[in-house]
């Protein structure tokens, strides 16, 4: 059974969002696509001012970024239960808005496109490139498509 943590950077000015439940429903189909079981998965929604610190303290890049993701990669043994501990994706709610403009599809879309994402990576896969024909992006967006009837967000409540 996989568990969706959720939480929001405090020295932010945004607050969990009402909608944290729809998004840990949705990490857990997209885990469930990709046939992880066990995990126990940390999502943190922050900022621009959080990721660029994030971003430039860890990839050295002084500059915002949608989503970025750290690998923990280990497995606990508790009370004869496994979890498998992937890591943490963290979101910029700030970056997302401005993607979601950039792109014109709406903030729901990016979203769910963004924790496919981090997923990914989290269970391993990588891309050198953007290119749509990159197979960890290929693979994102047929998970995209074939839960396109969740939504997590209605127009204008990501604020």
């Amino acid at each position: 059974m996989n568990n969706v943590i959720i939480n929001i950077d405090d020295d932010d000015e945004h607050c969990l969002p009402s909608w944290s439940g729809k998004t840990c429903s949705f990490a857990l189909k997209v885990l469930d696509e990709v046939k992880c079981n066990n995990w126990e998965l940390s999502i943190l929604f922050c900022g621009d001012k959080k990721i660029t610190e994030m971003n430039a303290q860890y990839r050295n890049k002084n500059e915002p970024t949608d989503i970025l993701t750290f690998i923990l990669g280990e497995t606990v043994n508790e009370n004869g239960k496994t979890t498998f501990l992937p890591g943490d994706i963290v979101i910029s709610l700030d970056t997302l808005r401005d993607n979601s403009k950039y792109f014109n599809v709406p903030e729901d879309e990016e979203l769910r496109r963004l924790l496919i994402h981090g997923i990914l990576h989290l269970n391993g896969m990588d891309h050198n490139t953007n290119n749509t024909d990159e197979p960890m992006l290929k693979l994102q967006e047929e998970i995209l498509t074939k839960l396109g009837n969740e939504q997590i967000i209605t127009a204008g409540e990501l604020k």
